[in-house]
């Protein structure tokens, strides 16, 4: 499969998969293009000729071959190596600072902070030891990543403000730049907080799910109370106080929120201009998504993408995650390869400094990979990590988004098929709708703005 062809928001759209180029074409190329291969002029002209006029068939061919000349259409692949052997070096670790939380959140894939384990905070030491892990295993890389995570890494200020310290001074001796984020539920956020990470730029990802009902329902405080009107308020403050800047708020949607557009239509109406909202991974709850809900799940991504769109033209935009797309460049093969590098580029640590894979790993303990003080010591599935890209899972060879998705999330394809090599299939399907969505409203932007 080289090209993928679709109809949205009024537009015929074609893709050609591996150069990434976009064509918004009418009904006579989109009809086309079930016959055309590139090599059999006569017969799309023998196919059509009853329902258009050969002379503007042909007129169509020649354009066709134009874009194939080009490379924009029915383009060959980079050739890139199906196994990896250079040694994979490591652009980001996160540190997970605290395995305790202050909230229950009932879709909690930490299992509420613990991981399935037992409750701790990261100490000093270990921290520093996790940042000359990633310093001694980065080789010359200079950009590299740290996120401070948990279960809720504001409990455990101390060792945040110290690791920060910490890797400034690291910076100065070695060369090395890291670009910081920290993951919080908002619920500790206060004046002297904010100004501590505005002032050593810390960017944030903070969590609301949305509507009051839908927060409180999924992400309530130990003692069962709602969280939203607090975090809503301590969310506001922070992002006020950065100026609108650097922060993503990141929703969760579940089966009780289908209508999840409402949503991150109600986060956007707060003011929040940079959002995302995820579907639930979940199993065997009343609260996990399944393949019939996936009709009603696309519809909610058209109806979003038409009030981004509208919103957009109206001067009263937002940001949403799936719908950042960069259609000149086309996707980026290397990169979509390797995904988000879990285990081989980015690893998680845990309060006592062992090594995982990613977050989502944390506490799988066929999966602990070793730990800051001694490195990795099983170099086996660091080596299955890197060689599970696209091009070497069946599901995804032939898949036309497969260069953007990069074969899903290994610890879902872990979780529901026991196999990091087969992917997710709901979260399949839920990536391709949103792509669709993307590539419309990028295409559609651009047409707009005469570009």
């Amino acid at each position: 499969m080289s090209i993928h062809k679709f109809y949205l928001n009024g537009l015929y759209i074609i893709l050609d998969i591996n150069s990434g180029a976009v064509h918004v074409v009418d009904k006579l190329v989109y009809d086309m293009m079930d016959v055309f291969d590139g090599s059999n002029d006569e017969a799309v002209v023998a196919a059509f000729s009853t329902k258009y006029a050969v002379e503007e068939l042909r007129e169509v061919l020649f354009e066709l071959h134009q874009l194939m000349d080009e490379n924009k259409l029915f383009s060959k692949m980079v050739e890139v190596p199906l196994h990896f052997s250079q040694k994979a070096l490591v652009k980001s670790v996160c540190l997970h600072v605290a395995h305790d939380c202050n909230l229950r959140c009932n879709y909690c894939f930490a299992g509420t902070g613990d991981f399935g384990h037992t409750r701790g905070m990261m100490s000093k030491e270990v921290a520093e030891r996790a940042v000359e892990f990633i310093i001694e295993n980065s080789g010359p890389r200079i950009n590299s990543e740290i996120d401070f995570f948990g279960g809720e890494p504001l409990m455990n200020m101390s060792t945040v403000r110290h690791a920060v310290s910490y890797i400034r001074r690291r910076e100065q001796e070695t060369g090395k730049k890291f670009k910081l984020t920290l993951t919080t539920n908002g619920v500790l956020l206060n004046d002297e907080i904010n100004q501590y990470l505005n002032d050593n730029n810390i960017s944030l990802v903070l969590s609301l799910d949305g509507r009051r009902e839908v927060h409180d329902n999924m992400r309530p405080f130990v003692n069962g109370a709602g969280s939203y009107d607090m975090i809503l308020k301590n969310v506001t403050k922070t992002i006020d106080s950065r100026n609108g800047q650097n922060y993503y708020l990141r929703g969760t949607f579940t089966a009780h929120n289908l209508d999840f557009a409402a949503d991150v239509l109600d986060i956007a109406d707060k003011g929040f201009t940079q959002l995302s909202v995820e579907p639930v991974v979940a199993q065997d709850c009343d609260y996990a998504l399944t393949k019939e809900h996936l009709p009603q799940l696309f519809a909610q991504y058209d109806l979003l993408a038409q009030a981004y769109l509208e919103r957009k033209r109206k001067g009263q935009g937002f940001e949403f995650f799936h719908f950042n797309l960069d259609l000149d460049n086309g996707p980026c093969v290397a990169k979509r390869l390797s995904g988000c590098g879990a285990g081989h580029e980015y690893f998680a640590v845990t309060p006592e400094g062992d090594l995982y894979p990613c977050h989502q790993f944390v506490g799988r303990e066929e999966f602990l990979l070793g730990d800051v003080f001694e490195g990795v010591k099983n170099t086996v599935l660091p080596d299955q990590f890197r060689q599970s890209h696209v091009l070497n899972k069946s599901e995804c060879r032939e898949c036309w988004a497969r260069f953007y998705c990069s074969g899903g999330c290994h610890a879902n394809a872990d979780l529901f098929n026991k196999d990091i090599n087969i992917p997710y299939e709901i979260g399949c399907e839920l990536q391709k709708k949103r792509l669709e969505c993307a590539l419309m409203i990028q295409a559609l932007l651009r047409l707009e703005s005469g570009k």
